[in-house]
């Protein structure tokens, strides 16, 4: 059978360490790698999938594992892309159509994600029942990339570090006026009032969840008139801001709409005003995002390589002043997450179904994977005006993170007391 054919091809491309069986429909059982861990047996449904697989992994590997036409039987789905990745350096297939497949998924994501466009997209996923994302974030609902400042950090300890590690690269002071482009559940914009001491702060979102969400923490901290939540587009914010920081929200805007993103940026920041921009990228060459992900958990979605951003970067008249690249921290983070999503799943089937629980292990376990067998990376970017608004040595970063450490521990102590 050529699917067979195929498939015996195809993994033993992949698999070189670890243990792969692989028992077709037909009954046909195939053996890879060099019998060493993860050892993963997997079975195939029904001949059709085998077929799907070959033609199109990038798609096809998350559509069969929910749909239960792949059944894992030993091992995890994270143990199966380890073993097809691990050794490939990213690379799912080298089968044909690939060249095809990908030119036809950079004609589709042309299309700019203009304002209707994207809220739709981030209802998609951001507008989920708000208990599911209790169930696997930490406190704060940071739903980004923590910063492991120490190996032993917990999860609440290293979103804690990521907030500091921001906030001490955009030097807010006493009395600044902050912008949060994508605010989330409202967490940093909390926390640079609560904490960092600006003197104002307005989130911009575009998910009615997090809206709701961010208000309601807004009120209970009493904070109402200094911290602010609005939904609305970037591309509709006036005013000007002396800071500006934008977490986990650049990947959603999608090339097209690059200049008009730093455009926007460029004239809602003061001349002297620091902006810190946190996003997934990719450390390689462009290349489109996973079909699985853009199709079924981030509509509109793009991991931008910096040669995609700086031409845009550089139209709009904005530095770069400094720029960090977290490697494997996503990796840590989303290990976590995807463990606590594990222990409550039995709460997760509760508020949507089976399938929707497979979808969502697929979803984290691929994500872990790409920062830690592709070339997923998180980028960091200082920009400004002007070239002297910030210090020339970064001392000042490591400085301003133990005065936040204290600011936080001082609270702490306020709040138990």
């Amino acid at each position: 059978m050529l699917s067979e054919k195929l498939l015996d091809l195809a993994f033993t491309r992949a698999v070189k360490h670890g243990s792969l069986e692989v028992t077709t429909a037909g009954g046909r059982r195939f053996t890879f790698g060099d019998g060493s861990e993860p050892q993963v047996s997997l079975r195939f449904a029904d001949a059709p999938a085998q077929m799907a697989l070959c033609l199109h992994p990038e798609l096809k590997l998350g559509e069969l594992y929910v749909d239960g036409r792949l059944v894992i039987e030993q091992g995890t789905i994270l143990d199966l892309l380890q073993l097809l990745l691990q050794d490939t350096h990213g690379e799912l297939s080298e089968l044909p159509l690939k060249r095809l497949r990908r030119i036809r998924t950079w004609l589709m994501r042309r299309a700019e994600n203009d304002a209707s466009r994207s809220k739709r997209n981030v209802a998609h996923h951001y507008d989920l029942d708000g208990r599911l994302y209790s169930l696997f974030l930490d406190s704060d609902r940071q739903y980004s990339c923590a910063y492991f400042d120490h190996p032993d950090a917990s999860l609440e300890e290293a979103q804690s570090a990521k907030k500091r590690h921001i906030v001490a690269k955009l030097l807010v002071d006493q009395g600044h006026r902050v912008l949060d482009i994508g605010s989330g559940w409202g967490g940093m914009g909390l926390y640079l009032a609560q904490i960092a001491g600006a003197g104002s702060v307005k989130g911009v979102t575009l998910s009615e969840e997090q809206l709701d969400v961010s208000r309601k923490r807004s009120a209970t901290a009493c904070l109402q008139e200094r911290v602010q939540f609005e939904l609305q587009d970037y591309r509709a914010t006036t005013g000007t801001f002396d800071r500006i920081v934008s977490v986990g929200m650049f990947e959603h805007v999608g090339v097209p709409s690059y200049d008009a993103y730093f455009q926007a940026c460029r004239r809602l920041l003061k001349e002297d005003g620091v902006m810190l921009l946190h996003t997934i990228g990719r450390s390689g060459t462009p290349y489109p995002t996973n079909p699985w992900i853009t199709k079924y958990i981030f509509p509109g979605g793009h991991l931008p390589v910096l040669s995609e951003m700086m031409p845009a970067i550089e139209r709009a008249g904005l530095i770069v002043s400094d720029l960090e690249v977290l490697r494997l921290h996503y990796a840590y983070t989303l290990k976590a997450w995807r463990e606590r999503f594990l222990a409550h799943r039995e709460e997760v089937l509760r508020l949507y179904d089976e399938r929707f629980c497979r979808m969502w292990e697929c979803y984290l376990a691929m994500s872990e994977s790409a920062f830690r067998w592709q070339d997923a990376v998180v980028f960091q970017l200082q920009l400004t005006r002007r070239n002297d608004v910030v210090p020339v040595t970064r001392d000042y970063i490591a400085e301003r993170e133990a005065v936040l450490k204290e600011a936080e521990q001082n609270r702490e102590l306020k709040r138990t007391a």
